[in-house]
């Protein structure tokens, strides 16, 4: 199974170099074996969604790709360096790296332009000016910005993730992941969010998304990548994964997940 899963997962888009590569990643916290030799190599311009039952290890994976949480056996490699101790790599990573996660994380008493403009500012250099242009262009693209004077505790949970992405998207990173990004929201603010990372998309940006929006999924993503028990069990197309599923472990998910809604 994992020779063809190997293979799989280094067949999308070869003519593209990897954005991103997993080898045999392994992560345990404790005597919990959270992540199981997990290899899994995303192209640049690739969209990919990471699905699951919970505990199955999928925010633990993307947390490990900008070093969140570290891993102990295996190799990751983001644009071609590989995340160690070296905080210059980190650093350099990071920069590279946008993360959205399922709290909004933004900074309750700063407004939503000052919010979207510190890391420019104080990490990239970016004069003042120049970052609030920037965070302008971006609020504009996740159609907020009129919002740009507000606090984020004026703001629906929807507009404030939708902040949170405008936010990562200053820092002009080369990849975006995304930890279950609806999953905090009420059901009429998924769609507003779902909509602007389907803009997102729609740029080429590289992704990764773990989400339980099947329908986000088919829409968006070049490959599925469905996880259980801290390995990945199946990759492939979403259609032909979802109407094809090759295991008990992902049958039982997906007829669980269509329960749900």
């Amino acid at each position: 199974m994992s020779e063809t899963l190997d293979h799989i997962a280094s067949a999308a888009r070869t003519d593209a170099p990897p954005a991103i590569m997993l080898d045999k990643v392994n992560k345990w916290f404790g005597a919990l074996h959270v992540l199981r030799d997990v290899s899994l190599n995303v192209a640049l311009g690739e969209r990919v969604v990471v699905c699951g039952p919970s505990g199955s290890g999928k925010s633990t994976m993307i947390r490990c790709i900008n070093r969140l949480e570290t891993h102990q056996e295996g190799k990751i490699l983001v644009n071609g360096i590989e995340l160690s101790d070296d905080l210059k790599a980190l650093d350099d990573i990071r920069r590279e790296v946008g993360m959205v996660f399922q709290s909004f994380n933004l900074f309750p008493h700063l407004t939503i332009l000052e919010n979207c403009t510190l890391a420019p500012i104080w990490v990239r250099r970016m004069p003042k000016k120049e970052a609030e242009e920037l965070a302008m262009e971006y609020l504009t693209r996740v159609r907020i910005p009129e919002q740009a004077k507000k606090y984020p505790g004026q703001l629906s949970g929807g507009q404030q993730q939708r902040v949170a992405i405008a936010r990562a998207l200053c820092m002009k990173p080369k990849i975006m992941l995304f930890d279950e990004p609806t999953s905090a929201l009420d059901p009429e603010m998924i769609k507003e969010v779902l909509d602007t990372m389907v803009g997102l998309a729609e740029t080429g940006m590289t992704m990764i998304c773990v989400t339980h929006e099947m329908g986000f999924a088919r829409q968006v993503a070049d490959r599925v990548v469905f996880m259980d028990r801290g390995e990945i069990v199946e990759i492939g197309e979403p259609n032909h994964l979802f109407e094809n599923p090759q295991t008990e472990r992902l049958k039982t998910f997906l007829s669980q997940i269509l329960r749900g809604h």
